[in-house]
């Protein structure tokens, strides 16, 4: 399997050529944004975090007042930050419920469980118990530590699942942006059983628990990227350095095994997959994984919209809640989640 493609020349700086201090500078800064992610993933984490905050604000707008039974920071693994998670279930309700374990997004390099409590609280409020998860962002660890981080902490909720009101034969993925990537690569292992041999991961979780997948502005094929145009596409080159922590990701095992849209089976779990009509995702990433799940025969519920629908939807258009559509999307994907169990 090889989904390797020519590269962009990587972009570097210019020296500047008003001195030899200032050509000096330039050098060494050229020197430094070129041989390591670590400027640029900075640089991009401080932009998305920035973005997150007033995300968040707008989800608060449309904040649930039902009753929550919660359970936060709970330690899945050897870091009590990284490592952690929150659950959310309905106060009012008895026994374990359908769960909803949804991974955050923010380009492998940025992002916290903190970005999807809004989200995660008024799906709970529905009726289900939710778990927002945190795992070790690159370039602090790269590929696959985020992958085997979200296993260990499915194989921690099925542990707890008494205390935690989980129902474990019948566990939702769930993720936006880069979580669903991983959302979607993660039920690939579980659910293709070469494909988890080759990336070296003994699922938690067996075909039948896991019910549903919900993916919200994902990537799910890697290989046009390097020739990505743009700031977008160099964003997302500097990104995968990161992740994957080689500068030539693409022609990497992990830069290969990123890319499920030829790893799926008919063994996939019934989808629900999104992307707003402003997102250059969905029509590049979006919009075929869901056509590649349909022809398999999974049983699949897309919600796209077309160019010139009256409102703009932005990348991670879901979480933006004051859109008339995201609040739709919000309800599509409350009743594909009473679906689960039925």
């Amino acid at each position: 399997m090889s989904r390797t493609a020519e590269r962009r020349p990587w972009i570097r700086r210019r020296s500047s050529t008003i001195g030899l201090s200032a050509l000096a500078l330039g050098l060494i800064a050229t020197l430094v944004w070129t041989l390591s992610p670590w400027p640029a993933t900075l640089l991009i984490r401080a932009l998305f975090d920035k973005d997150a905050v007033s995300t968040i604000e707008e989800m608060e707008r449309h904040a649930t007042d039902v009753p929550l039974t919660e359970s936060l920071d709970e330690q899945y693994g050897d870091s009590a930050t990284t490592n952690s998670l929150d659950v959310y279930s309905p106060a009012g309700s008895s026994g374990p419920l359908t769960t909803v374990v949804w991974t955050h997004g923010g380009a492998w390099i940025s992002g916290d469980k903190s970005n999807v409590t809004p989200y995660a609280r008024n799906l709970a409020a529905e009726g289900f118990t939710v778990v927002a998860l945190n795992y070790t962002v690159s370039p602090e660890a790269t590929y696959p530590t985020a992958l085997n981080e979200i296993n260990d902490a499915l194989a921690y909720l099925i542990e707890h699942a008494d205390r935690l009101r989980i129902d474990p034969d019948n566990i939702v993925f769930a993720g936006d942006s880069a979580g669903a990537q991983l959302s979607a690569q993660l039920a690939t292992v579980v659910t293709n059983p070469a494909y988890a041999a080759t990336v070296g991961i003994t699922p938690a979780l067996s075909t039948d628990q896991l019910k549903g997948v919900i993916l919200n502005c994902g990537i799910y094929d890697v290989s046009g990227i390097p020739n990505a145009p743009g700031l977008g596409g160099w964003g997302f080159r500097v990104a995968l350095w990161g992740y994957i922590g080689v500068k030539d990701w693409s022609n990497t095992p992990g830069g290969e095994q990123m890319s499920v849209l030829d790893d799926v089976t008919a063994a996939f779990p019934r989808t629900w997959i999104s992307g707003g009509n402003a997102d250059p995702l969905t029509a590049s990433q979006s919009e075929p994984f869901a056509a590649q799940l349909a022809e398999l025969g999974v049983d699949t519920t897309p919600l796209f919209y077309p160019e010139d629908h009256t409102e703009q939807l932005p990348h991670e258009y879901q979480f933006h809640l004051d859109f008339e559509d995201a609040r739709a999307a919000f309800d599509s994907t409350v009743t594909f989640l009473n679906s689960i169990d039925e």
